[in-house]
């Protein structure tokens, strides 16, 4: 890896969370904060653009996958968000959160990739 993708992929990275940050907020600020459905729109639509990047620009992937979806995408705020929700007595919106994140990750992915492959 060149110096220069090592700096570009930092930097992509650390926009990718501003961009995380500001979804997350919005939604917060519209649906509350009683469940994490910022994190939930971040993993989704992170999982899905992966998908497309994958499947269109390949040799993109480091840049824009690890760079800037890394930083837009967090599975440690979700899994956190996650047993915070279980913590509090939230068990059904917990599960939600966790076999939901999984399922509809997948899913977003794979209609990513199907749509980036018709690009």
């Amino acid at each position: 890896m060149s110096p220069l993708l090592f700096v570009g992929a930092a930097l992509a990275g650390g926009l990718g969370a501003t961009l995380r940050y500001l979804v997350d907020l919005g939604v917060a600020q519209v649906a509350g904060r009683r469940f994490p459905w910022g994190i939930l729109l971040v993993n989704l639509t992170g999982s899905f653009a992966l998908g497309v990047v994958t499947a269109v620009i390949p040799d993109q992937a480091f840049l824009l996958g690890a760079g800037l979806l890394g930083g837009y995408t967090t599975f440690s705020t979700a899994m956190l968000d996650t047993v915070a929700l279980w913590r509090d007595g939230e068990r059904p919106a917990s599960a939600f959160n966790a076999v939901g994140m999984l399922v509809l990750g997948l899913l977003a992915a794979g209609l990513g990739l199907a749509l980036g492959s018709l690009i």
